[in-house]
């Protein structure tokens, strides 16, 4: 007897299911997203880096802008000068590098330690920082303007987004946010180590590490929520942490110590203990070359100057200064081929081939000369302290 058109129904219903049962998983689902197929489920996605940032150039060299040559736009035109920040002579000296002479010398406030490049380049601050105040030069005509009331200007620095500048009140106990232009404080952050005084940023803007010279401490600073987010003391009695920079390729944070004789090498991410590599005797300035291949650290207690290799791990020589001298803090010529520093004790600065370290010129200028600056240097945009530019 023939099936009945029920029975062949519910046959037709069985068959149709064991197939969709068989059928293979991936043709069940709805095909993915491009974005779920950008990113797959078992890796975790980048945190996101400061709003506001510029987008960094090459993941694997933050100084990437930093080229010879890569001159800003905003900076066109501004005339290649070195400017020398006289501490004890509250003068500002104004060097022609194609010359090695002082043409100019500008009167500023009480104990000037800084010259700063703004975060959009156009003005150079000079930290008065006995003065409070911030005295701003016009590197176009290199003719000082405005003078505005800022508590204790030790250092300045501009967060990577341009939001906010930061002042490193060194005497205060405070980290200072204000407002880039106008300095306006937005907010004060109480610090309860001694002697803040340089500081420099991650690879993503997100954080940055600050040095305690006085209390041998570093700091880890949010920087959007502008708060302290770690503090440790350096493993060393005595230890005076001066300048920090971070590495080409974002992962490492080194730390000159100016009584530990050498640099302190920190993973920021993680914020462990760091460890010491001798350099020199009162280590104290560094400054990374054109090419992002070596770093220049100034032993202001020997004067000399130690080279560091960054694909070695390693230093690769060392340059001492004819007749000795106090090598401090300064920076590289635009074109990457003149090392420039002040001479911290020796009312003098120093110029040095960076090809080989020969001394180019030693500069007469005001009393206790401290952080120069040469302007304008290569980058889209500064971070502060002497010229730290990306």
């Amino acid at each position: 007897m023939p099936p009945s058109p029920r029975a062949l129904t519910a046959a037709a219903l069985l068959v149709a299911a064991l197939a969709a049962c068989a059928a293979p998983a991936d043709r069940a689902r709805p095909e993915p997203s491009r974005t779920e197929a950008a990113a797959p489920p078992d890796r975790p996605e980048s945190p996101p880096g400061l709003p506001g940032m510029p987008p960094v150039l090459d993941p694997k060299d933050v100084y990437a802008a930093d080229r010879p040559g890569k001159l800003s736009a905003a900076v066109k035109g501004f005339p290649s000068r070195v400017y020398v920040p006289n501490t004890n002579s509250d003068t500002v000296s104004v060097i022609d590098p194609a010359t090695y002479k002082v043409i100019e010398t500008i009167p500023v406030g009480d104990q000037p330690q800084h010259v700063v490049p703004s975060w959009d380049l156009k003005t150079l601050w000079v930290n008065n920082d006995l003065g409070d105040s911030l005295t701003a030069i016009d590197p176009a005509t290199g003719k000082a303007g405005r003078t505005l009331d800022v508590s204790d200007p030790y250092n300045l620095y501009f967060t990577p987004n341009g939001k906010y500048a930061v002042v490193m009140a060194s005497m205060d106990r405070e980290l200072v946010f204000r407002d880039p232009r106008t300095m306006k404080v937005a907010k004060t952050v109480p610090v309860d180590c001694a002697g803040v005084n340089h500081a420099d940023f991650s690879a993503d803007g997100r954080y940055f590490i600050v040095s305690c010279e006085f209390s041998g401490e570093l700091l880890k600073v949010d920087t959007e929520k502008m708060k302290i987010v770690g503090q440790q003391r350096l493993p060393k009695q005595g230890a005076m942490p001066q300048d920090v920079k971070l590495s080409p390729d974002g992962g490492t944070f080194y730390i000159a110590d100016m009584m530990a004789h050498g640099m302190w090498v920190l993973d920021g991410e993680k914020f462990t203990t760091p460890k010491l590599l001798p350099t020199g005797k009162g280590a104290h300035g560094l400054y990374v070359s054109r090419d992002s291949e070596q770093m220049y650290v100034t032993n202001r207690g020997e004067g000399s100057v130690s080279v560091f290799d960054f694909a070695k791990d390693e230093l690769t020589a060392k340059w001492h200064l004819p007749d000795g001298g106090s090598p401090d803090m300064g920076g590289v010529s635009a074109d990457g081929k003149v090392l420039w520093l002040s001479g911290r004790y020796d009312a003098e600065v120093y110029a040095i081939d960076t090809a080989t370290g020969r001394q180019l010129a030693r500069i007469p200028v005001g009393s206790g000369p401290h952080g120069l600056a040469v302007y304008p240097q290569p980058g889209r945009y500064s971070l502060g302290h002497t010229g730290v530019f990306r």
